[in-house]
C-alpha cells in the first residue's frame, strides 16, 4: 500500500514507522520542517505528502490536535479523490468527526474517525515507534454503523498497525468515554505532582507513585486544547471526583473510621466491577 500521514508526532511517527517496517510506502507530512526533514533523511517517510500524491494513497491518516487537523482538512478536502479512505487519529472525536463527515460528503471521499488506544508520557517523533500500537485497541467512529464492508474495508488498512481489537461507537459516546478513561487521568496526575511533597519522594516511593504520577509529564498545549473540546464530559467527571474526594476527607476530620472504611471498601468493588 502508499499511505500519506500528516503529523509526524508520537502518534503520526509511529504510525509511519509501523507501516514502513511492514514493507509500505509512506509519505509524511508535518508542520515542522526540521521534523519532516529529519524523517525523510533517515528514511522513516520514502517521500513529503502533497496534495498531488493524495490519489496515489490507499489511506489517508490525520494525527495531529483536532484544531490543526480541522484546518488541514478544510485546505485539502477538494484536492482528496473519492478513492481514498481518511482516518484521524485525534483524541476527541466531535468537532473533528463533525467536519470531516461534511467534507467527505461534499467531496466524495470516505471519512471515518478514529482514536487509537496508545500513548506514552514523551511526546515527539523522537519518542515514536513502530511498535506502539501493538495489542492496543482502536475506536472507529463510522458515518453508518450498518455497513460492515467499510468497516472491514478500514480494519485492512489499519492492519499493519498491530491492534488487538476494534470498537465501533459514535463521537458522543467516544468523547463522554475519553473524559473518564484518559483525559480525567492526565488532570489527576498533573494536580497530584503539584504538591511540595513530589520534592522530596526520592527513597519514600514505589510503584503506586510512579504509576500515578507518570502521565504528569504531557504536552500542556495539546492536552489544553483537547481538554477545552471536551470540557462538558470532562467537567461532569471532575465534580464526581472532588463530591468523591471530599467525602474521604470528612471521614478522616470526623474520625469516622467505619465510614472510611465503607468507602474504601466501595471502590475496591467498584475496581473488581470494572475488571469483570
Amino acid at each position: 500500500m502508499k499511505i500519506g500521514i500528516a503529523g509526524l508526532g508520537l502518534i503520526g511517527g509511529s504510525a509511519v514507522k509501523a507501516y514502513k517496517a511492514a514493507g509500505h510506502i509512506v509519505y509524511g507530512y508535518d508542520t515542522d520542517s526540521t521534523i519532516l526533514g529529519y524523517a525523510k533523511l533517515n528514511g522513516a517517510i520514502d517521500d513529503i505528502l502533497t496534495p498531488q500524491r493524495y490519489a496515489e494513497c490507499s489511506l489517508l491518516i490525520l494525527a495531529a490536535t483536532p484544531k490543526a487537523m480541522v484546518a488541514y482538512l478544510e485546505e485539502n478536502a477538494a484536492k482528496i479523490p473519492d478513492s481514498v479512505t481518511v482516518v484521524d487519529f485525534c483524541g476527541i472525536k466531535g468537532e473533528i468527526c463533525s467536519k470531516g463527515f461534511s467534507l467527505a460528503a461534499k467531496y466524495g471521499f470516505t471519512y471515518i474517525g478514529g482514536h487509537p488506544m496508545a500513548g506514552s508520557q514523551y511526546s515527539g517523533f523522537k519518542h515514536s515507534r513502530a511498535t506502539l500500537f501493538k495489542g492496543a485497541s482502536m475506536i472507529i467512529v463510522p458515518p453508518v454503523y450498518d455497513n460492515m464492508g467499510l468497516l472491514d474495508s478500514v480494519k485492512q488498512l489499519l492492519a499493519p498497525l498491530g491492534f488487538k481489537s476494534f470498537v465501533v461507537t459514535t463521537a458522543g459516546n467516544h468523547d463522554a468515554m475519553i473524559a473518564y478513561t484518559s483525559q480525567m487521568c492526565h488532570i489527576v496526575s498533573n494536580a497530584f505532582v503539584k504538591s511540595p511533597t513530589a520534592l522530596k519522594h526520592h527513597g519514600y516511593s514505589a510503584g503506586s507513585f510512579r504509576d500515578l504520577t507518570r502521565v504528569a509529564r504531557l504536552n500542556e498545549a495539546m492536552w489544553t486544547e483537547l481538554f477545552m473540546n471536551n470540557k462538558e464530559p470532562l467537567v461532569e467527571e471532575l465534580d464526581r471526583l472532588i463530591g468523591s474526594l471530599q467525602q474521604y476527607r470528612d471521614a478522616l476530620m470526623g474520625d469516622d473510621a467505619e465510614q472510611l472504611c465503607t468507602l474504601l471498601r466501595e471502590g475496591r468493588i467498584a475496581k473488581e466491577q470494572s475488571e469483570g
